[in-house]
């Protein structure tokens, strides 16, 4: 904007050419209102909708059974405001029941299952006394913080005569850029040295709690950059299921406090997540 200048007089000659460049201004758009309003617009693309969260069964055909020994599925899952968030729920969701029978395919939730119900069925085909698969899946949003979300989705699961409960997966998506986030992706290029020694470190701290034979059997290092992680209000950590790492190991938590989270993460990210 111009300084306004005070003067002190004017003769009649130039309040007439004053008067006349006021006339041609009024007909000129005023920049001032442009701006206002172009940063307005701006603001209102700048806000991602309200999520507005609702938990419901997923919707999902499975094969019709008269046997008592009817594979057992039970999919919880959740709803937002947001249709590519949906889209990208269920893909991770179809990612946890393919990881329970070791399959690693692009494959959308019903897709999945019936994976699932193929394999189970092949198992029940091997003996009489074979029991049915059984999977009961809980999704949630723990938390969110503008653009990025943290989701969580649980596993109870009971195959080939093995049960397991309260299995974890984590994943985090960027609303705003539509993709999810690896640690990889958040962690700045010139902090991940530091960032590996805090891994590291709280690996070697986890090692000496296992059993002689755990230790002699895992990992020298362990690996990080696609590992599951998650974030709240304090900081970021990651997550390693039982077995994960090495067999008959147990569940890893890595926590990094608010102080080592901003050294480590990306400014912009860090700015936007705490």
């Amino acid at each position: 904007m111009k300084p306004i200048q005070h003067i002190a007089g004017i003769s009649l000659v130039s309040m007439a050419l004053l008067l006349s460049a006021c006339d041609d201004a009024q007909k000129q758009p005023q920049p001032k209102n442009e701006k206002k309003t172009s940063i307005f617009e701006a603001e209102k693309i700048d806000v991602l909708p309200y999520l507005n969260i609702q938990e419901q069964p997923a919707k999902m055909a499975v094969p019709f059974c008269e046997n008592k020994n009817c594979i057992d599925l039970e999919i919880q899952t959740i709803q937002t405001a947001d249709v590519w968030l949906n889209t990208w729920i269920e893909r991770n969701q179809a990612q946890v029941i393919q990881d329970q029978i070791e399959q690693k395919q692009n494959l959308n939730l019903q897709q999945a299952i019936n994976a699932y119900v193929k394999q189970s069925d092949a198992w029940q085909a091997e003996f009489k006394t074979n029991q049915p698969y059984s999977l009961a899946m809980y999704t949630r949003i723990p938390y969110q913080r503008n653009q990025y979300v943290l989701l969580q989705v649980g596993v109870d699961t009971a195959q080939e005569n093995i049960k397991v409960k309260d299995r974890h997966y984590f994943f985090v998506a960027d609303r705003r850029t539509q993709k999810s986030l690896t640690p990889l992706d958040i962690i700045d290029a010139k902090q991940q040295i530091k960032m590996n020694t805090l891994v590291q470190e709280a690996y070697a701290k986890w090692l000496k709690e296992q059993e002689v034979t755990v230790r002699a059997a895992a990992p020298k290092k362990l690996y990080w950059g696609q590992a599951d992680w998650f974030f709240d209000q304090e900081g970021i950590g990651l997550h390693y299921r039982t077995h994960e790492i090495v067999k008959d190991g147990k569940q890893l938590d890595i926590y990094l406090s608010k102080q080592q989270t901003q050294q480590v993460l990306k400014a912009e990210i860090y700015q936007h997540m705490f």
